[in-house]
């Protein structure tokens, strides 16, 4: 597994910057956006050049997944992975918001007179929600079963819901996993235009937060069935997936969480865990006011105030459609290196939301964690990770 945000490059970076409790936000600018907000931005995304036979693939969202793809070993345990499986039983399931629609707003900045789209825009290739999938496909020359989750801010959560049940079918052997999301206009001033964009580093938890602030990441994890590798004992194991859709609002969530709480105890039974057995909560912990009060209700009828719980936001800021991938990854680490990450940017935690929320790192074995992500529209999904040596 590995993942890039505004954190850094990698695993090594990204455990870094979650033990010094150090935030990727900042207040650059980007584009030619003019809004006071501050960003979760990727370095290096602009000067990636694709391999020739890829360029058509070009845009920023595949760009961020090109320089990801060259960190912790990707390309060559993928392409290991295929060697081992066959490229036929090698699915390949992602999930992005925007895909690559910066391509599609530039290009309408270069419209000849008559209001044509420039003959070199590629939509295809480019914007088509699709084409991260399919541009991963060809990085791997890839032939099994790929798709694209595009359900908001769960979108690479629910994805490893996708590669379970096709394992468990047996149509495929392994799949690779995660999402992709770059910064692009349609986020960034569509969240505002919601009045959901924080004037300053988000807060999630906090009494006084008011709103969100935007990332990129690309996070990519390599699925396979439990009896591969069955030696190695550093292998974090997906235990559980749990999705629902309450469908109460467009953008808002159903206020007493009621959607959450369904995925969450969904994911508990997939487990044959119970509340209890979970050491920590990755929330999905946006810092509006009203998603954070209804998950912390669905936390605390679950759980009560036992868990501890954080949300890693407030340091990569809220990748959408990356979310759920990059979020499992963190959750990973914090299994394989005991790890309770506290949440970032809090003056003072709310006490109206009832839950075991973490101020600071805590340093303690983990045997499962728990990992949320909510999308617009009621689209839930909860993961349950866990290390092999428990189970």
């Amino acid at each position: 597994m590995s993942l890039s945000s505004s954190l850094g490059l990698g695993l090594h970076a990204t455990l870094g910057a979650l033990r010094e409790s150090r935030s990727g936000l900042s207040a650059r600018p980007f584009e030619t956006v003019e809004l006071a907000t501050w960003i979760g931005h990727v370095d290096g995304v602009d000067d990636v050049i694709l391999p020739a036979h890829l360029r058509h693939f070009n845009c920023r969202n595949n760009r961020l997944a090109w320089l990801a793809l060259q960190q912790d070993g990707l390309m060559e345990a993928f392409s290991a992975a295929r060697a081992r499986h066959g490229a036929g039983r090698i699915g390949v399931f992602l999930g992005t918001s925007t895909s690559g629609i910066l391509e599609t707003e530039q290009a309408f900045r270069r419209r000849d007179e008559a209001g044509n789209l420039s003959p070199d825009f590629n939509y295809r290739e480019t914007h088509n929600t699709y084409s991260i999938a399919d541009f991963v496909r060809h990085v791997f020359d890839l032939a099994g079963p790929a798709l694209v989750v595009s359900t908001a801010c769960s979108s690479s959560a629910k994805v490893f819901g996708n590669a379970q049940r096709m394992i468990a079918a047996g149509l495929i052997d392994a799949a690779i996993v995660g999402g992709v999301d770059s910064l692009c206009l349609t986020t960034l001033y569509g969240f505002h235009s919601l009045q959901l964009l924080s004037t300053e580093p988000c807060k999630p938890y906090d009494a006084t937060r008011n709103g969100l602030s935007i990332g990129e990441a690309a996070a990519f994890i390599l699925l396979e069935r439990g009896d591969v590798h069955a030696a190695e004992n550093d292998d974090v194991l997906l235990l559980g997936v749990g999705e629902s859709a309450d469908a109460h609002h467009m953008s808002a969530p159903h206020p007493e969480g009621l959607g959450a709480r369904i995925a969450m105890r969904t994911a508990l039974q997939c487990a044959g865990l119970q509340a209890g057995d979970i050491d920590y909560i990755n929330l999905h912990g946006t810092a509006t006011p009203s998603n954070d009060a209804a998950e912390a209700q669905a936390v605390a009828a679950e759980f009560g105030m036992r868990t501890p719980c954080s949300s890693t936001k407030g340091a990569t800021g809220h990748t959408l459609g990356a979310a759920g991938g990059a979020e499992a990854i963190i959750s990973a680490l914090c299994l394989r290196h005991g790890l309770i990450p506290g949440g970032l940017n809090i003056t003072q935690r709310d006490p109206a939301l009832h839950v075991n929320y973490q101020l600071g790192n805590v340093a303690t074995p983990l045997r499962h964690v728990l990992s949320n992500s909510f999308g617009f529209g009621g689209t839930n999904c909860s993961l349950v990770f866990g290390r092999r040596g428990e189970h």
